[in-house]
């Protein structure tokens, strides 16, 4: 295939990805989100909160309010990721109004928690489709890129700070408690599933094991759970003693049996255990993610 061909392919599965991810979202927006008034931070959370007081399109409020800060982020993302961001933002938009408006779907359910769990569920999936498409939805990503290059603050801990005021505030607005305590539920669930849908499950762990009996453990992964490993040679800071170290990765029923091997050898032995999503090499299949 040629370099225009795999260009065309590339964007063509790039735009599938976006319009899916925008369209689940939209959905969640109107079966859970907006009837319940549950404000997952960011610029989407603040245009809810607009909305209850207006009743202005949630998904219109969105691209309104994100003009002025995709015009501020413009030198920070560059031509590239503004293009692909600013789709993002207008395809989400529109599906947010017409499965709220156009179509008026109703709730799903009338259960707060089930709302709040399902809302989080299906913006997940929907941002982390649009982001594996390469762009974005505008809002907090791009201020806290923004406050990271003008104030130095970490883009992590600017996302952190705008989400956590604004469905704090939130409570203020609604007139109870309730309503931050259901945002935070749905930013800890979408935050989940978004990782899950980037990094995919995690089939496998790898463990890190430090021992004075490395040669019994090192059978028992040999031979017993039939999978191989790498012994490093390691010093231990507290004791300044030479040793081995031994990485391997498993399975989780494996570490079942490795974790109970190990205590009973060693109870002593210091194990870090790990999730991994990717594990290229013989023995070992990498789960599809997209």
């Amino acid at each position: 295939m040629n370099k225009i061909g795999q260009r065309a392919g590339a964007l063509l599965g790039s735009s599938i990805l976006i319009i899916l991810g925008s369209l689940i979202m939209g959905l969640g927006y109107a079966l859970f989100l907006i009837p319940h008034h549950f404000v997952p931070g960011g610029v989407s959370g603040a245009a809810i909160i607009v909305n209850f007081l207006t009743r202005f399109p949630v998904g219109t409020l969105i691209l309104i309010l994100n003009i002025p800060i995709f015009a501020l982020g413009y030198k920070i993302m560059g031509r590239k990721s503004v293009v692909r961001s600013l789709a993002g933002l207008f395809i989400s938009s529109f599906f947010i109004d017409f499965f709220n408006v156009m179509i008026g779907l109703p709730s799903a359910t009338e259960d707060a928690v089930l709302a709040a769990i399902y809302g989080g569920v299906m913006l997940g999936i929907g941002l982390g489709l649009v982001f594996r498409g390469g762009a974005s939805t505008g809002g907090s990503d791009i201020i806290g890129q923004i406050f990271n290059k003008r104030f130095g603050l970490s883009i992590g801990m600017s996302i952190m700070l705008i989400d956590f005021f604004i469905i704090s505030g939130s409570g203020f607005i609604f007139g109870g408690l309730e309503a931050p305590l259901y945002g935070y539920i749905v930013l800890f669930v979408s935050s989940k599933v978004i990782d899950m849908v980037l990094e995919g499950l995690s089939f496998t762990k790898m463990v890190i094991i430090t021992s004075t009996k490395t040669a019994e453990i090192q059978a028992f992964i040999l031979k017993t759970l039939d999978r191989s490993g790498t012994a490093l040679r390691s010093r231990s800071l507290y004791l300044n003693r030479e040793g081995e170290t031994i990485i391997t990765v498993i399975s989780p029923k494996q570490l079942v049996e490795l974790r109970a091997f190990i205590k009973s050898l060693d109870p002593d032995a210091f194990v870090i255990v790990n999730d991994t999503y990717a594990v290229l090499g013989r023995g070992f299949k990498a789960p599809h993610v997209g």
